[in-house]
């Protein structure tokens, strides 16, 4: 989707670190934006700060939604298509995280985690698909992780649903193709957004991951941007996340190794 001016783009999970830049990003690239994070009053007063900042594009609608639930993925869905629009792009944003051994987190935690990180990308990509084959064109992203496309200790929970993005999206590309919509899938390293403040289970809370290691959130949503002008299918939006993918490829043996330092370097 080479051209983004005056396209409808909605974005979940809005008033994040990497959803703030996006809304930032694409009002400059003259897009109209329907925003949706869980606190819709705090999701408005952002938006109104940014609107005033930027002279291009336009902030069409904020909706509070919770997706963590099918009725809240329905909600949203309702609420944009009340505003008769159907989004050009639509952009699975919204996501949490955890890390700690899967028999140390709470199950109502993974579940959590599993139902907004893969089931609600899914449930909002079933909705609105009809709407944009109908039209005949439109581009979905999924925000993954480089954890989708390796394993990590700690990270099982996190790597399922990651994994299970990528998956969705590789099949999804071949279901849609015909009908001329796009779907990306990104897989940024860490960056510097409150999920590097996720919830940990039998960990040292003092981990922290180096501060020369975490990549800035305006730089991975430009490479996001760039990513769907050009209709890439996997992007990599930072060099770490470039490296890994290229060592799961070609040396795998390497990964082991790479984890340990991780692994070291954060505690």
């Amino acid at each position: 989707m080479r051209d983004l001016q005056g396209k409808v783009v909605l974005i979940t999970g809005a008033s994040g670190g990497f959803g703030q830049q996006m809304t930032r990003q694409f009002l400059q690239a003259d897009c109209r934006v329907v925003l949706s994070d869980l606190d819709g009053d705090k999701l408005c007063a952002v938006a109104k700060e940014m609107q005033r900042e930027i002279d291009n594009g336009q902030v069409l609608d904020c909706i509070g939604a919770d997706l963590s639930s099918s009725e809240g993925c329905q909600a949203l869905f309702d609420e944009v298509r009340a505003n008769e629009v159907c989004p050009d792009i639509l952009v699975n944003n919204a996501g949490i995280a955890m890390a700690g051994r899967m028999d140390l987190i709470p199950r109502d935690r993974w579940e959590a985690l599993m139902e907004i990180d893969l089931l609600a990308p899914m449930r909002l990509c079933t909705l609105f698909m009809p709407g944009m084959i109908a039209r005949g064109s439109g581009h979905i992203v999924n925000i993954s992780s480089i954890a989708g496309w390796t394993g990590a200790a700690g990270l099982a929970a996190y790597n399922s649903a990651k994994f299970g993005l990528r998956g969705f999206g590789e099949g999804l590309q071949e279901d849609l193709r015909e009908h001329n919509i796009r779907v990306s899938t990104v897989y940024p390293w860490f960056s510097r957004t409150p999920i590097l403040q996720s919830e940990r289970y039998g960990l040292d809370e003092g981990g922290e991951v180096p501060s020369a290691w975490v990549t800035e959130p305006e730089d991975v949503v430009a490479a996001i941007i760039k990513g769907i002008r050009r209709n890439t299918h996997h992007i990599f939006p930072d060099k770490m996340a470039n490296r890994i993918q290229r060592i799961k490829r070609y040396a795998p043996f390497l990964l082991g190794l790479l984890s340990k330092r991780v692994a070291r370097e954060v505690r």
